[in-house]
């Protein structure tokens, strides 16, 4: 065959190749010492795989314009999730129809936990994160010179997704795989749920199983303590069984709210979610964001009172929601658990008679009305001494004693102030009480009060604390409500070899309702969950009590004259 003739141009050849246009701009920034192509070609071809300094189809450290490479070999967001324009890149934006589901028999759903903090396990960085469907391990970016292409090249894992988009890719190629076979574990890195199947939560009662063989039933499974986080774990536990509050986080869009209001959001809808690969959750993406906002108060190494924790994370799930400082019932957390509570005090005079320091002169009394969200219930003091058989008994003491501190009446006195408490209507939707066990004794120590609340899960009447009010609700007519969750304290003993001895390891569990019109109960301790007796809910020490108002019967009012 006779040779091509010097001036012909390489684009005239026969069956020439594609072009393959490397990713450099004008010839400059090239990565390696090779010269510039040839100036009587137009356009440089790169027929070769690798040039021996790690370059691939052209790529390496080529910049594509618009798309810078960081030093640390993270490449922009823009590169990894927006489709670059066919022909700008060597990699594929498709596979071969007959490699389109090449590499996801190499995916492992047993190894996948998504509920941990999205963040690189290489660079720590939390932007652009792709998780590693094989070994499940997080690696920030996708394109060249990023961890999770490494981790491609070098551990042989060729599956991710992007934990942001929620989209698959396969690398070291970079091709997007849209496969229907996937769409479950989409569904376990970001549930979603439709009106319909939130109406549903309630009634549901079949069983779901996940990967294990273990079933459990979708709202009521455990929860990771990492070291020391149970008490986040049950006020969590509590508030999702709050059917207004779990149905709002669990069907709105958060996206441009706080990251509180986004990582709660997530943890709500993956207690409730029917098709999890576990059948527990972990907080540990929840509890790094609460680190963060708390400046480090509540962490998941060191136990903290679960009151405290819960009045800092409603007031800041408030804020995170739109709400105001100053603006009552200005959120949805507010609207649900805020009331409204009127205080009298007056100054206790020195002339008064002992007999009558509790006596309240309507002269000098002080009222104002103030906000609330829980409730504090004062025990009554423990029992210094044995009985008669030489044995501590536990004190028990009804529901109804201990709150008649908000009855108007009783008052109680604080220093050198008498101050007295009434309950105002409209009463919220859930009431939120704490039972005060715990008081600094003289040498700065918490000490604990043992005594039993006794008290009957149903039909509770809130309406002798309440200030009547015709405008709110009939006089005369019960205000009842119901028992939704209820955080008990268990102090277990534990040695301790310094000088006291014996020290109390602080044990706290919750007992939740179904919904519905089911009376059955759940007690939930970490990652135990099991089946509990209504009838033994008011033996344990409880600390925390969450109640629903019952709603009455529509009955048409009679109009006022």
């Amino acid at each position: 065959m006779a040779k091509r003739p010097a001036e012909d141009t390489l684009a005239s050849a026969p069956d020439s190749p594609a072009s393959k246009k490397a990713r450099l701009q004008n010839g400059a920034n090239r990565s390696d010492s090779r010269p510039a192509p040839p100036a009587a070609s137009s356009e440089w071809r790169e027929n070769d795989d690798s040039d021996g300094n790690g370059t691939i189809n052209g790529e390496g450290s080529g910049r594509t314009p618009g798309h810078e490479n960081h030093e640390d070999g993270t490449a922009d967001e823009e590169e990894d999730d927006i489709d670059e324009p066919r022909g700008s890149s060597s990699r594929p934006a498709a596979p071969d129809e007959r490699y389109s589901d090449l590499y996801l028999d190499t995916i492992s759903r047993k190894n996948m936990d998504f509920d941990f903090e999205k963040l690189c396990s290489i660079t720590l960085a939390n932007i652009n994160v792709y998780a590693c469907l094989v070994c499940g391990k997080y690696f920030s970016g996708r394109g060249p010179k990023t961890p999770a292409y490494f981790h491609a090249l070098e551990i042989g894992h060729h599956v991710y997704i992007n934990m942001e988009t929620k989209r698959v890719y396969v690398l070291p190629e970079g091709y997007e795989v849209k496969s229907k076979s996937l769409d479950d574990i989409k569904i376990v890195v970001d549930p979603r749920f439709a009106p319909e199947d939130v109406k549903a939560l309630d009634r549901r009662k079949e069983p779901s199983w996940d990967l294990f063989g273990k079933k459990y039933i979708p709202g009521f499974v455990g929860m990771n303590n990492i070291k020391a986080n149970d008490y986040l774990n049950v006020v969590v536990q509590a508030l999702v069984h709050v059917p207004p509050l779990r149905n709002f986080f669990m069907l709105e869009d958060l996206s441009s709210k706080p990251q509180l209001a986004q990582r709660f959001s997530i943890l709500t809808r993956k207690i409730w979610n029917p098709k999890a690969f576990k059948s527990h959750v972990s907080p540990h993406e929840l509890i790094q964001e609460i680190s963060l906002r708390s400046s480090k108060k509540f962490l998941l190494t060191e136990q903290a009172d679960p009151v405290e924790f819960l009045s800092w994370f409603l007031n800041h799930l408030h804020l995170s929601l739109g709400g105001s400082k100053t603006k009552p019932r200005s959120s949805l957390v507010q609207k649900i658990f805020q009331g409204q509570l009127r205080v009298e005090s007056q100054t206790i005079t020195a002339h008064a008679d002992a007999g009558d320091r509790l006596r309240f002169e309507d002269a000098a009394i002080k009222s104002q009305s103030t906000p609330f969200m829980i409730l504090t219930l004062d025990l009554p003091p423990a029992p210094l001494f044995q009985d008669d058989a030489e044995k501590n008994i536990i004190p028990q003491v009804p529901l109804s004693t201990v709150l008649q501190k908000y009855n108007g009446i009783t008052a109680q006195e604080r220093m050198n102030t008498r101050m007295r408490y009434r309950l105002l209507h409209p009463l919220p939707a859930y009431l939120i009480m704490h039972i005060k066990r715990f008081q600094p004794n003289k040498f700065l120590q918490s000490q604990r009060n043992p005594t039993i609340v006794t008290f009957n899960p149903r039909a509770l009447d809130m309406s002798p604390y309440v200030e009547p009010n015709p405008q709110c609700h009939p006089l005369g007519e019960p205000l009842v409500y119901d028992l939704v969750a209820n955080i008990t304290y268990e102090g277990v003993k534990v040695r301790d070899d310094s000088v006291e001895g014996e020290a109390e390891r602080k044990v706290w569990k919750v007992q939740v309702r179904e919904g519905g019109d089911s009376q059955q109960w759940w007690e939930m301790q970490d990652l135990y969950v099991d089946k509990v007796n209504a009838d033994l809910l008011a033996t344990k020490e409880s600390y925390i009590m969450v109640w629903e108002r019952r709603k009455a019967a529509a009955k048409p009012m009679a109009t006022a004259a």
